[in-house]
């Protein structure tokens, strides 16, 4: 028993000593293809292109910390940190999978973890998030990097989304929260619940304490916060791609509020700029953090300078409309009190390692048996038998994936497939996956190797995906499979022996979102068939560069 507890603690060990190695290596990641520090002392917009949706962060010490809705993807819930709120990096994600897993065994577009929050009280960091077919959970930790609790169901019920808590100075803990409704049969209303003090259940059901259906359709996501003597509600309003910052502030944290638009697009190129988080700085700056809709890309993260006029906020510059800021493109950086290095969240990825970076999310949750990271600086993975009745790629769970990290960009993939002589059928590839999709892939059969071409149009309802033979390959060598993706989505697919000359494919793909998620890049091995083994597919690496 003595020997076994030795060796556990050396595996925890070993397993956490990777795992800061992992960190350390994202922390240092430089992107090729987009930077949002112009390194003059200003900043760009988005400060990360990819699709973050519902971004939530605080301050906590020196150190930012961010999180974001993964939807049906695990691990979900990425948790992001930064120096100056201009260079972010992944470092974690909080929930490493879906609850309930039985059902996010299997795919769930669109489902999942639906804009969360994250809070820092008596030393331990929350995060809160919807699930509008369960309820809202709460997890939480005391190291962002490290391990988090399972999620607790704290409010049970259909619809229920977008949950911010605030912890008063009484001691007294409240949950703000609205209705989706395509499940609750209600939207356009928040509300707020009384939380018990663990804030890990809610005391009641809540009530309604503002009702956006005349002057704000489709209010939610709330985020709570207090202020000389008012509670402040920031809340997205006006739809996703159309809306506005509105926020509505009050005495007393259950209303009357009053009303306020902070922010709108007005004449400047970010529509719907909105849902966010306001944060301050050690020097008490105030900025705050919302998205921008991009169809295919997702919505992207931007950060706007803020402050104070008469105890109400103004979010981005004011130009036509007194009280109600613009967004900005460019800015002057967070004065933070130092100058950090430039660092970007990871995009390429050579498989070196024994854990999987952070950037890669699956589509549903993985069962162990899936891949190998770092096996001789390859990822391996192994060919998974799909779901009976599968119509398309988008019933697969086992698509490695990850965001579109650029408006133009180039991702490579260097593959091969080793099939198993029992198996007829297998194929792995490299994908471009939304609700349109398009991919290269290689598939084994007992006459050999194919390289196939392969699009699928409305594949979350109807689609069906045709193929089209490209050439035959030997099988068991590397193949180079590559995307250029350019302005407004455009996907053309390329393919390489020797990484040198590459020939293109098909014609102009032009990517589509998937639900509620911008298109990914996704890697995978499947077959149709079961027996007691597999085939594999080792993908020595996966580099995203500027286009060339």
């Amino acid at each position: 028993m003595e020997i076994f507890k030795k060796g556990l603690i050396l595996l925890t060990l070993a397993t956490h000593q990777l795992l800061a190695q992992e960190v350390e290596k994202s922390a240092n990641y430089l992107s090729k293809v987009w930077s949002p520090d112009l390194g003059n002392g200003k900043y760009k917009n988005p400060i990360i292109n990819a699709d973050y949706s519902d971004p939530d962060a605080i301050r906590v010490g020196d150190d930012f910390y961010m999180t974001a809705s993964s939807f049906n993807h695990a691990p979900g819930l990425p948790i992001l940190h930064s120096k100056d709120l201009v260079n972010w990096t992944i470092i974690n994600h909080a929930l490493p999978q879906q609850y309930p897993t039985a059902v996010f065994n299997k795919v769930q577009h669109g489902n999942g973890v639906w804009a969360p929050s994250i809070r820092y009280h008596q030393g331990e960091f929350y995060i809160y998030y919807g699930d509008p077919d369960f309820g809202i959970y709460m997890l939480k930790t005391k190291d962002p990097k490290g391990d988090w609790s399972e999620p607790v169901l704290i409010f049970e019920g259909k619809g229920l989304i977008d949950p911010c808590p605030f912890w008063d100075e009484d001691g007294q803990a409240y949950l703000s929260f609205a209705y989706a409704g395509s499940r609750a049969g209600l939207k356009s209303v928040v509300l707020i619940a009384r939380l018990n003090e663990a804030g890990d259940k809610v005391l009641d059901k809540g009530v309604v304490v503002y009702d956006g259906h005349e002057l704000d359709p489709t209010i939610e996501g709330t985020k709570l916060h207090k202020r000389n003597g008012y509670y402040y509600m920031f809340a997205p309003a006006g739809g996703v791609s159309t809306g506005w910052q509105l926020v509505l502030r009050s005495k007393s944290i259950f209303g009357p509020f009053e009303r306020g638009v902070v922010m709108d697009q007005g004449k400047s190129p970010i529509n719907g700029p909105h849902q966010g988080a306001w944060v301050d700085t050690q020097t008490g700056e105030d900025w705050f953090i919302h998205f921008q809709d991009k169809d295919a890309y997702g919505r992207v993260v931007h950060l706007q300078p803020m402050k104070w006029v008469n105890d109400w906020p103004v979010i981005g510059i004011e130009k036509g409309k007194k009280g109600t800021g613009e967004p900005v493109l460019e800015y002057k950086k967070p004065n933070v009190g130092k100058t950090y290095p430039m660092a970007n969240p990871a995009e390429s990825d050579e498989f070196e390692t024994p854990l999987l970076g952070k950037q890669w999310q699956w589509q549903a949750n993985p069962d162990g048996t899936w891949l190998m990271p770092g096996n001789n600086g390859a990822l391996r993975l192994y060919t998974k038998k799909i779901p009976e009745g599968t119509k398309n790629l988008l019933d697969v769970p086992n698509i490695l994936t990850q965001k579109f990290p650029a408006d133009n960009f180039m991702a490579t993939a260097k593959i091969k497939l080793k099939g198993n002589e029992k198996i007829d059928n297998e194929r792995a590839g490299f994908a471009v996956v939304g609700e349109d999709y398009s991919q290269l892939f290689i598939k084994n059969t007992k006459q050999g190797q194919s390289l196939i071409f392969g699009v699928c149009k409305k594949g979350l309802t109807t689609g069906k995906e045709v193929e089209q033979q490209i050439t035959s390959i030997k099988p068991n060598e590397y193949i180079y499979l590559r995307v250029k993706v350019t302005d407004g989505g455009k996907c053309n697919w390329f393919y390489s022996l020797d990484d040198k000359k590459y020939t293109g494919v098909g014609d102009t793909f032009v990517a589509k979102p998937g639900k509620w998620i911008g298109a990914t890049l996704g890697l995978y091995a499947i077959r149709d068939t079961q027996i007691n083994d597999s085939g594999y597919a080792d993908v020595d690496w996966f580099r995203v560069e500027a286009v060339k």
